[in-house]
């Protein structure tokens, strides 16, 4: 209950998402906004950070989104690709670190990491392939699709895979990944 209540504090951000597959093959461990399927039509009339704020898998990225100041960037024309880490991937960074990176002198090293997850332009999952993309901070990760899904493998050495793709909204697309993304 306590660990709950400090990712609720956390609350104010969404930042970022682009890729996964038809490779991914559709693992929807992680439900769609609000009771709503992924790709739901509900959702092309809400912005990334509307959709990301409706979504209670979500609470941490909104948190870090605020205190990072990028909501209304996100929540601004796009269009964007976002590869959202959900509740859990935030969970799993080291004791301490979101924390750290929630004060308010981390500001810009927090919107480095949640840029990091931003992808300029609009990439659904049928049009991801293997490759090199640069990201809204000008840094790079390489995606890989496979038969068993598609991963993400970031600067700092660690690899994410697209649970969740292709939650369209109005200014862009959100993919769901399992772990927050580092630059190197």
């Amino acid at each position: 209950m306590q660990m709950r209540s400090r990712w609720i504090l956390i609350l104010a951000a969404v930042a970022s998402l682009s890729l996964v597959a038809a490779a991914c093959g559709g693992d929807d461990e992680t439900p769609a906004p609000a009771g709503q399927d992924a790709g739901a039509a509900d959702t092309m009339d809400q912005t990334i950070t509307d959709v990301v704020a409706g979504n209670e898998d979500f609470s941490t990225l909104l948190a870090a989104v605020g205190a990072a100041g990028l909501g209304d960037t996100l929540a601004g024309e796009g269009p964007f690709t976002v590869f959202a880490p959900t509740d859990e991937a935030f969970a799993a960074l080291p004791e301490g670190t979101l924390e750290s990176l929630l004060k308010a002198e981390n500001k810009d090293q927090l919107a480095g990491i949640l840029t990091y997850h931003v992808l300029s332009g609009k990439v659904l999952a049928a049009d991801v392939a293997s490759g090199e993309v640069t990201t809204v901070n000008g840094e790079t990760f390489s995606i890989s699709v496979q038969d068993d899904g598609v991963f993400i493998a970031d600067g700092a050495g660690n690899t994410a895979q697209v649970i969740t793709t292709d939650i369209e909204t109005s200014n862009g697309v959100i993919h769901v990944i399992d772990s927050v993304l580092l630059p190197a």
